[in-house]
């Protein structure tokens, strides 16, 4: 099992989150590229960091929109789209390159994140982005969403994931950040939502509901609060399981 976290969403003088912290327990980084989140000087660090400690580094691409921290959807035509993707990618590959790295796979976020999970278009200019750039790189988002059967059927691999951290709608989608208990911060129930989605590959979604969800990752939100205890809870709940973590995209 994969352990992902969003890191590298400062800008400038303003740090979110404890990316060094996070890095040390995390198998995999979402490195914000500058769209939504994020600076040259950040994504060099947060690099350099996971490099540092063997962490798989992914770019994590959004709308161009930092006053809203890429939460707030943007209708594009879709060639633009597609090429402010690609743009995102190879800057976040360049800083890779510099630590003999590379970008290992891609993932949207936000409200990109959630739009392309539901709209055929926008989750078309995502996956063309990637098939121009590198078929190779495995794409990282929800099981059953539109974004995972454009993936699929251009021949792109999908690593589906999970949110213990987050609520679920019984269809299977997450609940809009703007509804109550969108967002989970108590740590026993992060800690279990994370231990049944590794072991059972199910999860209870607000209403009740039992969903089927298997992934091969699991997600945490490094910008909520105490995020560093809660992943470092949610990493010794798995150890202790027996559930072996490592980066879906093995490291050679």
């Amino acid at each position: 099992m994969d352990l992902n976290a969003d890191l590298g969403e400062g800008f400038g003088v303003w740090r979110l989150g404890d990316d060094e912290a996070l890095l040390s327990l995390v198998t995999s980084a979402n490195v914000a590229c500058g769209f939504h989140a994020g600076d040259a000087l950040t994504m060099r660090r947060v690099v350099e960091w996971a490099a540092d400690r063997g962490v798989s580094v992914g770019a994590q691409v959004g709308y161009r929109d930092l006053a809203g921290f890429g939460r707030r959807r943007i209708d594009y035509d879709l060639a633009e789209l597609r090429d402010d993707v690609i743009y995102q990618v190879a800057a976040l590959e360049g800083f890779c390159r510099l630590q003999g790295e590379k970008v290992r796979y891609i993932k949207p976020h936000g409200a990109l994140y959630n739009t392309a999970a539901v709209d055929v278009w926008q989750a078309s200019a995502v996956v063309a982005a990637i098939v121009d750039y590198d078929r190779s790189l495995p794409l990282l988002c929800q099981p059953g969403s539109v974004l995972a059967s454009c993936a699929d059927g251009a021949g792109v691999r999908v690593v589906s994931e999970g949110y213990p951290d987050r609520a679920y709608q019984a269809d299977g989608t997450l609940v809009p950040r703007g509804q109550p208990g969108a967002v989970l911060s108590d740590v026993d129930t992060v800690v279990a939502r994370a231990f049944r989605l590794a072991t059972a590959a199910e999860v209870e979604a607000q209403d009740g509901t039992v969903i089927p969800c298997h992934v091969e990752s699991l997600c945490l939100h490094g910008d909520s609060p105490g995020a560093v205890e809660l992943t470092r809870r949610v990493r010794e709940a798995l150890d202790a399981a027996g559930v072996r973590l490592a980066p879906f995209v093995p490291l050679v």
